[in-house]
């Protein structure tokens, strides 16, 4: 007997037929769904769904309720001398209504996780709502997409029973793939029926394995680096770790040296401290809180090592990875992560599990009252200030007696008036901590009256690791520089052992400094360039007012060197001045004279 092959090709058509529409109408419904607000939403969604858990012969009969020869559809196709019953199109019905569910469910959950800020972002710029959809949410949820369309082919390519209802078993035109199973097991013919199951299972595991290779090339194609530049940094990281990790482990402080590829460059960090405030500066997005989750665990490095206190917690070369629980870490992170259905003392108190009761008690009692939250040991997060939540955090850290503390920007959220007095609070707290804590942070003065020691990073890697001191009076480099506040840079050249010539600001300029080898740039800080009433002095400019600035306690003046500007974006420098000296110079006429003390000016390397 002739093995038949068409239920194969008409479960392929009716499965193809149905994907196709239910991925239009699927991303319609979850676009539409996202964005009402009309009454009844919730009965709306209630039927979108409902294929999902009702009997498929229930569905199958309102189908054939509103498609046979007495139903709506039935009737009006009975004018053009139509019908859909028992064909090949009630089958690709069946399949539409019953995948369609996926489609929509999965479709809006891809848009759910999209950030509102994005799409509020280009309503400010001006994009049109079809526009957001199209250039800023149909690309961001696509992965959830491409899932909920292979998910609703998969079911139409399964469906049965709704189809036996509204399509029949029609051998050649209706009969499909789950239906020749059924009745060839019914007549006993297993081999055929086998076939069959082959066939089908074949099909599916294909196109999910494609689906799945596709996502990973997906992935690895968002990486920036290719496969030779990751493996070539991965090499420099080995290379580097000679140099950079000590040959004896410390018994007291932090070892790391880690390795990680992310979206845009690949970190590559190492270093070593004794107990200490460590501050960690840099640019948004240069790895600062990646190397504090990968610190805690809360992330993994593709290879390196972690080690407190002489405590491996972290080594790709011997598998070790010691979950975050076991890693007596303290982490207080940017939004505080208090757990909001708990008390303030439960919250302090969560960490401290392993001891009895009446320690517990005695420790929350403790923390509360060094973090000044004493007397709020009832209330829950959502009745305390963005203080009082930072202070409650900061003792939950700290109460379990972590060997490391990390803090994520813990003053991000607060003003300026509360970021100052939390700032010295933390200090004091930080004074009586004996561990190692690292302390990561954007602004500049606060990071520098925090800490003792920095490390700048910049793209992932350590570009500076030295005294606060060293690092905002003498940075290396431009990025260094530019990352410490300096404002004023120009190419340089040596001329000779104490004079550089400043190319973009068009002067000579005599320094005390050391010239390095590889001088590439010449800074001054803004607030460190002065005014004199003459150009008697070396390193004495003629210079004019391009435009000001004002803040609340400063003026910031921007100059043009050697003659008149051409307009307010004709200058060369900033400096900075209080605004009492700004009331005694304003009025004088031009040109003024500005001085480049030699001791100030920065000389740096590429």
């Amino acid at each position: 007997m002739e093995f038949d092959i068409s239920p194969l090709w008409i479960s392929l058509k009716s499965s193809a037929i149905a994907t196709f529409i239910t991925f239009f109408l699927g991303i319609a419904a979850a676009r539409w769904m996202l964005s009402t607000r009309i009454k009844g939403k919730a009965l709306i969604e209630g039927i979108f769904i409902s294929p999902l858990v009702l009997p498929p012969t229930v569905v199958g009969f309102l189908l054939l309720l509103l498609f046979g020869r007495n139903g709506a559809i039935g009737q009006f196709l009975l004018q053009f001398d139509l019908t859909i019953i028992f064909t090949w199109q009630a089958a690709a019905i069946t399949a539409t209504v019953v995948s369609f569910p996926l489609m929509y469910k999965t479709a809006l959950g891809a848009f759910e996780q999209i950030d509102a800020n994005l799409l509020n972002a280009a309503r400010t710029l001006g994009a049109s709502e079809w526009q957001v959809f199209w250039q800023i949410m149909l690309p961001l949820a696509w992965p959830g997409i491409v899932a909920g369309t292979i998910l609703a082919f998969a079911r139409a390519l399964g469906e049965f029973g709704a189809t036996l209802m509204l399509a029949g078993n029609i051998p050649g035109q209706t009969q499909t793939i789950p239906m020749a199973i059924y009745f060839a097991v019914e007549a006993g013919d297993m081999r055929q029926a086998a076939i069959w199951v082959l066939i089908i299972l074949s099909l599916s595991l294909s196109v999910l394995t494609a689906v799945n290779f596709w996502t990973d090339l997906q992935r690895i194609s968002r990486q920036p680096n290719s496969s030779q530049k990751l493996e070539s940094n991965f090499t420099k990281a080995a290379s580097s770790s000679t140099t950079n990790s000590p040959t004896k482990q410390l018994e007291s402080g932090l070892c790391l040296n880690i390795f990680k590829p992310l979206s845009g460059f690949a970190l590559d960090v190492g270093f070593d401290i004794s107990p200490e405030v460590l501050g960690i500066l840099g640019a948004s997005g240069s790895g600062k809180s990646m190397t504090l989750r990968c610190i805690a665990g809360l992330e993994t490095p593709s290879s390196g090592k972690i080690a407190v206190n002489g405590k491996v917690l972290f080594d790709s070369a011997q598998g070790i990875n010691v979950p975050s629980k076991d890693r007596r870490i303290g982490f207080l992170f940017q939004n505080y992560a208090l757990f909001p259905h708990l008390t303030v003392a439960q919250n302090v108190a969560f960490g401290l599990q392993h001891l009895s009761e009446s320690e517990q008690k005695l420790r929350v009692k403790e923390q509360l009252i060094a973090v000044q939250m004493s007397g709020q040991e009832n209330s829950y997060p959502h009745e305390l200030s963005g203080g009082q939540q930072q202070r409650v955090a900061l003792a939950r850290a700290i109460a379990p007696s972590p060997d490391l503390l990390l803090l994520d920007e813990p003053f991000s959220a607060l003003d300026t008036h509360l970021r100052s007095q939390l700032e010295r609070e933390l200090m004091q707290t930080l004074a009586n901590y004996r561990g190692i804590t690292l302390f990561v942070s954007h602004n500049l003065e606060e990071v520098y009256r925090v800490c003792k020691n920095l490390l700048v990073l910049a793209e992932g890697r350590p570009i500076a690791f030295d005294t606060k001191e060293n690092i905002f009076d003498r940075p290396s480099n431009f990025t260094v520089a530019q990352l410490t506040g300096c404002k004023n840079f120009s190419a340089a050249k040596p001329i000779s052992v104490t004079l550089v010539e400043a190319i973009d600001w068009g002067c000579t300029l005599t320094v005390v400094e050391p010239i390095p080898k590889s001088l590439v740039s010449v800074g001054i800080r803004a607030h460190q360039l002065s005014f004199v009433s003459g150009c008697d002095r070396e390193n004495t400019f003629a210079c004019w007012i391009a435009s000001t600035v004002e803040t609340p306690h400063r003026v910031t003046l921007y100059l043009k060197l050697h003659s008149p500007p051409n307009d307010s974006q004709d200058y060369h420098l900033q400096a900075e001045v209080f605004k009492e000296n700004w009331r005694a110079i304003k009025d004088n006429p031009f040109p003024w004279y500005v001085h480049f003390e030699p001791i100030r000016l920065i000389l740096m390397e590429a």
